[in-house]
């Protein structure tokens, strides 16, 4: 299908490896113009290199960085059409014995940086005629996951902000949609799976294998095509099946 992505300008965050890569790999086959942002510079810049994108080392929580991420994709490409907000998780802990430090630096990762980089964005996005914003939760939005208590904490607020955004930017005809990932082959996973996944552990899952960053990006790349220009507000999980609620 081709998603008529030719000459978008999408910056996509955490696009060094996993979700986030899955999903530059997916807009760069479709024709985008890519802003690839990412903490480690030398797999961001091979990653960039090899699909055509534009290598911005940064990271989602220096507020610094963000400001140079919006300046030198506007330099680059000359506006901004698409943004991918997308970071690494929190780490894992359980809800006793959480530190308020713990819960403060999730917020920042993965509310506060959201929030603060869609801002420098909206200038730009508001004079798209094809804007589309798509946040990357996690499952733990919708049923949440023993020993991710900050993630379970935390991402529900992106879900409820991201619902609100595209009320408020609906009648400016700027999409604001956000993904639920389950269990996705990526190093995140292999944490939790340091021996891989068990017979038991993929039978949890309807389609009974993980998810692939690309299968993930796929739909991503749908969403920010004016094939979804009714879909906003959203949240669409990815999960193979995995979660039980309505």
């Amino acid at each position: 299908m081709d998603l008529h992505l030719e000459g978008r300008t999408a910056i996509v965050c955490g696009a060094s490896a996993g979700i986030g890569l899955g999903i530059a790999e997916a807009l760069a086959a479709e024709g985008a113009n890519l802003a690839m942002f990412a903490r480690r510079r030398e797999p961001l810049e091979r990653e960039a290199e090899r699909l055509g994108g534009l290598a911005v080392p940064g990271d989602v929580t220096v507020p610094a960085d963000l400001e140079r991420l919006v300046r030198t994709t506007v330099d680059a490409f000359g506006g901004i059409d698409i943004l991918v907000n997308n970071s690494g998780g929190p780490p894992r802990t359980r809800a006793v014995g959480l530190e308020a430090e713990q819960v403060e630096a999730a917020v920042e990762l993965l509310l506060v940086s959201v929030v603060r980089l869609t801002a420098l964005c909206l200038p730009y996005l508001e004079r798209s005629q094809c804007a589309r914003i798509v946040n990357v939760t996690s499952s733990t939005v919708r049923e949440p996951v023993d020993n991710l208590a900050l993630s379970n904490t935390v991402r529900p607020g992106v879900v409820g902000w991201a619902k609100t955004l595209a009320r408020e930017l609906g009648p400016k005809g700027i999409t604001v949609n956000s993904i639920a990932p389950g269990r996705i082959d990526t190093d995140r996973i292999r944490e939790v799976y340091p021996d891989g996944p068990t017979k038991e552990d993929l039978e949890a899952i309807p389609l009974q294998r993980l998810g692939t960053p690309r299968e993930l990006g796929d739909v991503v790349a749908f969403l920010c095509s004016d094939r979804a220009s009714y879909v906003t507000g959203t949240l669409i999980p990815i999960d193979g099946g995995l979660a039980r609620g309505l």
